[in-house]
């Protein structure tokens, strides 16, 4: 006669677990996918005066990319977004890997003090940091000027901020003055992940300071510099708060600074003589949401597996 002890047992579902990810799941379904859905959704309506809605499938689309009232806007604003994560890929992420790698060295004093300092504008409100921009930028009573000529640089001063050549640049190196310390801190963190036997080995054999940064420390942080790659990406082509703070809604001159967070918030919220249209700004949402999946899924597919063997 088999005994109860070894008798087969059934495997018991789990309910302690589910019980506490059921908050969770049930908070993030209600304010992050049911949007997301009804969102897309939306995009495939389109209202009349009355304000009724009927299913017109992928039209709105087609309206925002070849419709000569809505494509200039888009593709302006889809230009001027890529332009504004490039300056933040190639200039903040490169202050940032270099403020990491000098706040590694070991001799270094005060480093502390330093990440604090860099990192501090990170955890202001961004429409404090547009504002203190605003007052240093101004030609008539900003402090700009007088630095520059206290410095015999007075003649590159201009009204960058109000020129179209120049806005979009400006608010771009405001923002990463603002969030350089993000990439600095998570680049930071992977220089301290190095072992030191590693370095050390590369000092015995010879190599110098610019050698060991080379061909040891830069291609063990390969995978950390490829997700701030990503996080700037998508964080890029949602941003939205700045360029609000500083240009407002109309994103000047000129909509020299229009990206695509400040058109979808006029094509869906309406601003001063453009009405809204929730539809037409679901597509704009959609469109956006596209565009970052596009990114992401190219890092996961075509960055992430060749950095994989880089990593420990």
């Amino acid at each position: 006669m088999q005994s109860a002890d070894a008798a087969p047992t059934r495997s018991r579902f789990p309910v302690h677990i589910a019980v506490f990810l059921a908050p969770a799941l049930v908070i993030y379904s209600l304010f992050s996918i049911y949007p997301l859905f009804d969102t897309i959704r939306l995009s495939l309506y389109a209202g009349d005066e009355t304000g009724a809605r009927s299913f017109v499938g992928l039209q709105n689309f087609h309206t925002l990319l070849t419709d000569p009232n809505w494509s200039g806007q888009f593709w302006n604003a889809f230009q001027n977004n890529l332009i504004f994560f490039l300056i933040h890929m190639v200039v903040q992420n490169g202050i940032g890997l270099g403020l990491a790698m000098l706040l590694s060295l070991p001799r270094l004093t005060g480093g502390s003090v330093y990440r604090t300092l860099i990192f501090l504008p990170t955890m202001l409100s961004v429409v404090i940091i547009g504002f203190i921009w605003q007052l240093i930028l101004n030609p008539l009573w900003g402090i700009a000027p007088s630095l520059l000529k206290a410095v015999g640089l007075g003649s590159l001063f201009g009204p960058w901020l109000g020129q179209e050549s120049t806005a979009l640049l400006t608010v771009s190196l405001i923002s990463v003055w603002q969030f350089v310390g993000i990439p600095m801190m998570l680049i930071y963190a992977a220089l301290l992940n190095i072992p030191d036997d590693l370095i050390d080995a590369a000092t015995v054999d010879g190599a110098g300071p610019f050698s060991v940064f080379w061909f040891v420390r830069l291609p063990l942080i390969l995978p950390t510099l490829g997700v701030v790659s990503i996080l700037t990406f998508v964080a890029n082509f949602n941003a939205f708060d700045l360029i609000y703070a500083i240009k407002g809604a109309l994103a000047g001159p000129n909509f020299s600074t229009d990206i695509l967070g400040t058109f979808f918030y006029r094509t869906f919220f309406g601003f001063q003589l453009q009405v809204g249209s929730p539809t037409m700004g679901a597509a704009v949402a959609t469109a956006m949401l596209v565009i970052i999946l596009i990114g992401v899924l190219i890092y996961l597919f075509g960055v992430q597996r060749r950095l994989q063997r880089h990593s420990f």
